[in-house]
């Protein structure tokens, strides 16, 4: 049901790009900011490792300098059947961790000294296996295309603002209908984006569940989290918040219809799903 959820919002997106790439800037304009935004993303997706680690002040760590960590984590990934991520520990007190990487074979696992301190030992796999199902379910890839289609969207309304859009000799196209697009649609992407992401931390706590085989520990673990977020700040780029496993930046948390521009769900409803997993076993 997840995967098909994400199959339509990414379905919806790309038809908004053809949409208002036809309205506003044709066919040609449309792919231009496809193909600027490509660019963009695509140098994100293969230099994020370093971005990411540099943005949360995180360092490499080895087997030797963090044992026990790197054993868990070893343990974890060959039941994920996952070659074996960088390692990776952030110099901050508040609880968290994300994962990044192009693939499975470039890929990083980073958690915060808070976590380190704050989680007991079974919430501390719940929270590596969920960062190693981001890396088995491939979500940099499908966020970077999601990001992609999304800036296309932002590019073509650009492009209508200081261009006038689309030229008089080509067809179609209504002027208050590409109004209307240039100024709804990248809300609209941005909802869509936001969902999908959304969806993939459903995806990423459930496939984390089963790699741990623990959909409590995990649930627990969210819930520390969530109030460790409130309770201890963290200086870390708006642009990297979204790859932990909580939103780390709590002040910005969304509740009510606004939750449509948050990254994250509602912790108390991934706690809910995986009590509904849990009571599955």
């Amino acid at each position: 049901m997840n995967n098909l959820k994400v199959f339509m919002l990414m379905a919806g997106l790309t038809g908004l790009v053809v949409a208002i790439g036809q309205s506003i800037g044709g066919s040609n304009g449309a792919m231009m900011a496809l193909m600027m935004s490509a660019a963009m993303n695509v140098f994100m997706y293969w230099g994020s490792s370093s971005l990411v680690l540099r943005s949360y002040g995180a360092r490499t760590v080895t087997a030797s300098e963090a044992p026990e960590l790197y054993e868990m984590v070893d343990r974890l990934r060959q039941r994920a059947d996952l070659p074996m991520p960088v390692v990776a520990i952030a110099p901050h007190d508040q609880p968290n961790a994300f994962a990044t990487g192009r693939n499975p074979a470039n890929s990083v696992v980073c958690v915060t000294e808070g976590l380190l301190r704050m989680m007991n030992r079974d919430e501390l796999e719940g929270v590596i296996a969920h960062e190693l199902a981001h890396i088995k379910n491939r979500d940099m890839l499908l966020q970077t295309i999601a990001a992609t289609m999304a800036g296309a969207i932002s590019n073509l309304a650009q492009f209508a603002f200081f261009f006038g859009g689309r030229s008089d000799d080509e067809e179609g196209g209504h002027p208050l209908v590409a109004i209307l697009m240039l100024i709804i649609g990248p809300i609209v992407a941005m909802v869509i984006q936001f969902a999908i992401s959304r969806q993939r931390e459903f995806k990423a706590d459930a496939v984390g569940a089963e790699i741990c085989g623990r959909p409590l520990a995990l649930a627990s673990a969210l819930q520390r989290l969530e109030m460790g977020a409130r309770r201890i700040p963290m200086q870390v780029a708006p642009s990297a918040a979204p790859l932990a496993i909580v939103n780390p930046l709590a002040a910005f948390n969304l509740r009510g219809m606004s939750k449509w521009f948050s990254t994250h769900p509602p912790t108390e409803e991934r706690v809910a799903a995986l009590q509904a997993l849990a009571g599955m076993r």
